[in-house]
Formats: C-alpha cells, structure tokens, sequence
C-alpha cells in the first residue's frame, strides 16, 4: 500500500499556521518517514549472498533499490508532489547523489573497495595510472562521507529530515518559485531541531553536527556514483520490477520529463518497461 498522502492544505505554509507546535513538527516527520517505500535497514540483508559478502551484481542491485527508493520517497512527502514537475525534476536532477549518500549510510552499505572497482569495470577495462589514482580517490571520499554519517549514529527520523533538507534546496536551476523551495528547506530544518531537541537532550551539539555534514555530501561527485553503481543500471532494471518507470513515474503524460532525469545515467535509450 503507498504512503498516505497529505490533504491539500493540510500543511499551509502561511505566517499564521502552527509550525512551531510540537505535534505539527511531529506530524511532518512522521509523514517523511512513512514515504519510506523500503525499510532501509533490509536494502543490505536483502541483496547479500548466504557467506555474508556482496558480489557486483548484488552490489549494482543495492544502489538501484536506494536510487529508486529516494525518487519514490520524494513523490509521497509532503510539499513536493505540489511542486510543478519541472521543478521536481530540476531538484532530484541536482540532488539524487547526495540522496544516494544518505541512502547509502542508512542502510549500512558495504564501502569495500575491490568490488567497487570491479562493478566499475576498472579491472577489465584499460586505464591510466593516473585516472586509476583519482577514481581511487573519488571512492575514498565517498567511503569517507558514508562513515562520518555513520559514526554520528543517525536515527531513520534524522535521515528523513536531512534528506528533505537536501532535497529542499534553491540552488537548483530554473525554479518556477525559489522562495517557496526555500521556506520548504527552513521548515525541514526547523523540524529536526526540534526533534534532535526534544529526543537528545543532553547533545546539544547534535544538531549542528547533522547539519555540518551536509554540505560535504556534494564533494561525493555524482559521475563517480554512476560509474560505480549504475553501469550496469539497466540489467538491475530489467531484474527489479519494482523499479519500473509505471510505479515510479509522476504518470504517462510526464513521461518526457522523467526520461530527461533518466538520462543523468545515459541508460534511458536502452531501458525496457
């Protein structure tokens, strides 16, 4: 069953409404973490093979269920399915990696080096030793951002808050209504303030430390995450029908739309639904 969706108006973002109340704050979480399309916490088991080690194609499998999760998480939030579908699309456009990142934290994913390599295809394809070095170096920013995510302990309610903080952003180009984005963004943050608030009280560093890691997530270049994991995209679509383009798509008369965000993968002229 998909995520209940919020009446319109149920979160009106005018100056007189109760954002500052506890229960809305708490409402508002509450509905983030419910658009969940998976229990992150089951992407990692769901794709290992019985000796506990993640092969290429387990790997390639992971990052699609998390890449597909974050557009369908985004769809059922609230706020966003309002927005005009050039600005969602222009907002996952410049913000899936990081999405990716927060994705791959939350589930625990395996960062072992060989067989990020290997589901690159740096083993069997020439390269430069000097390209290898800075791919190389690419994934151990990526490793990097992942663990500090995870040394932080984060809750699945912070998770949600973050991302909706991230997905929330006026940077991304051509926004039909860049301050409404932006009153979206404070309100996410607003709400995991309080909630780090009121459920961690004796750190009062912590919400600050959760939002410091979030401008770091943009050094993880997303060329890299997509050579690393999505390669081979269009084999997992073909093996994971919940990944099709019928449940994850904002409808058919959009679909123009949807395969431009596609195309961030150069996969889309191959892809068969």
């Amino acid at each position: 069953m998909p995520p209940t969706q919020p009446t319109h108006g149920q979160f009106a973002l005018t100056n007189g409404d109760p954002l500052n109340c506890h229960s809305y704050l708490s409402g508002y979480i509450s509905l983030l973490l419910r658009a969940e399309p998976y229990p992150t916490s089951r992407f990692g088991s769901q794709c290992m093979q019985p000796n506990n080690i993640m092969g290429i194609e387990n790997i390639c499998e992971l990052a699609a269920r998390m890449l597909f999760s974050a557009v369908e998480w985004a769809r059922n939030i609230p706020f966003f399915p309002d927005l005009q579908i050039t600005d969602q699309v222009a907002l996952l456009r410049l913000t899936w990696s990081e999405l990716f990142v927060l994705n791959a934290a939350q589930c625990s994913m395996p960062l072992h080096v060989a067989p990020l390599l290997a589901a690159a295809g740096l083993h069997a394809s020439p390269m430069s030793a000097d390209r290898v070095v800075a791919f190389m170096d690419h994934i151990r920013i990526f490793q990097e951002q992942v663990e500090k995510l995870k040394a932080l302990h984060v809750d699945s309610a912070e998770y949600s808050c973050l991302k909706a903080i991230v997905l929330f952003t006026s940077d991304a180009c051509g926004l039909s209504d860049v301050a409404h984005v932006e009153s979206l963004q404070e309100k996410s943050q607003c709400a995991l303030e309080e909630y780090v608030r009121s459920q961690y009280p004796n750190q009062p560093t912590r919400f600050g430390k959760l939002l410091l890691r979030l401008p770091s997530l943009r050094t993880v270049s997303s060329s890299v995450i997509e050579q690393l994991f999505f390669v081979r995209l269009v084999g997992v679509l073909r093996k994971i029908s919940k990944c099709r383009l019928s449940i994850y798509g904002w409808g058919e008369k959009n679909s123009d739309t949807l395969y431009d965000f596609y195309d961030l993968f150069h996969t889309v002229q191959e892809m068969e639904f």
